[in-house]
């Protein structure tokens, strides 16, 4: 099962509300679902340069960093609304994924990982051994 939690969330939005500017600009859309034996987690990066992107896991928590390059300070700007620097995200993922198996593919501005279910997570069936009565007739 994937986790997510994000223990500055309602901090976050409390200071939207006060101040009126995002206290957390950056971000990464989500989306995660499962398929049979695999989750599948896709995060929105549109225009990362692939080279920028760094993927770890620790304890199962997988951290998704990435950057945008800062633009020249020579250009007069109209509009700036795109998020530069670098910024990441973290992914807690439960005991039951394999997280030994992970694949990652990065295309059109969208991160795709593939999380594998554990083995000892999928069901299985369980053999039952059956004790035949061996009783044998005395003859008298």
């Amino acid at each position: 099962m994937l986790m997510r939690t994000d223990p500055f969330r309602d901090l976050d939005r409390l200071t939207q509300q006060v101040f009126g500017t995002p206290a957390r600009p950056v971000v990464m859309p989500m989306d995660a679902w499962r398929e049979g034996n695999e989750f599948f987690v896709e995060l929105d990066l549109p225009g990362i340069d692939p080279e920028s992107l760094d993927l770890d896991i620790e304890r199962n928590v997988v951290t998704v960093r990435a950057s945008r390059p800062q633009l020249d300070q020579d250009r007069a700007m109209i509009a700036a609304e795109r998020t530069r620097g670098v910024f990441s995200r973290q992914l807690f993922l439960g005991e039951n994924l394999d997280t030994d198996a992970i694949r990652a593919d990065y295309h059109d501005g969208v991160l795709r990982l593939v999380i594998p279910v554990a083995e000892k997570a999928k069901p299985r069936k369980i053999e039952i051994t059956r004790h035949h009565d061996e009783r044998q007739a005395i003859n008298a």
